[in-house]
């Protein structure tokens, strides 16, 4: 069974840092994508940031300079460093697997709350 877990999230004022994990289970995450969405009240989720499995990355353009992810294979995590957090950023935080397969796998979010 496939799992994926968050945690890290919270409030943070304006300015601030958070540094979001997921730890995954079932055997997928070496060879898997990884990767972190959000979605806001009103909003369609979007991709934040994204990993493969040999390290490449990719950010939306809102958080690049600010956001950076990374990976750990030996500890099945996917991390989400975010520095510089505006209100804007404040949403349910997601993490996502996507597999060799084609198997899409969530986790069951996060909060991220930025006072202003």
């Amino acid at each position: 069974q496939v799992q994926l877990v968050e945690s890290g999230g919270g409030l943070v004022q304006a300015g601030g840092s958070l540094r979001l994990s997921c730890v995954t289970s079932g055997r997928i995450f070496s060879n898997s994508r990884m990767g972190w969405y959000r979605q806001a009240p009103g909003k369609q989720r979007e991709l934040v940031a994204e990993i493969s499995s040999d390290g490449n990355t990719n950010y939306a353009d809102s958080v690049k300079g600010r956001f950076a992810i990374s990976r750990e294979n030996a500890k099945n995590t996917v991390y989400l460093q975010m520095n510089s957090l505006k209100p804007e950023d404040a949403a349910v935080y997601y993490c996502h697997a996507l597999t060799v397969y084609g198997m899409n796998y969530w986790g069951q979010g996060t909060q991220v709350t930025v006072s202003s």
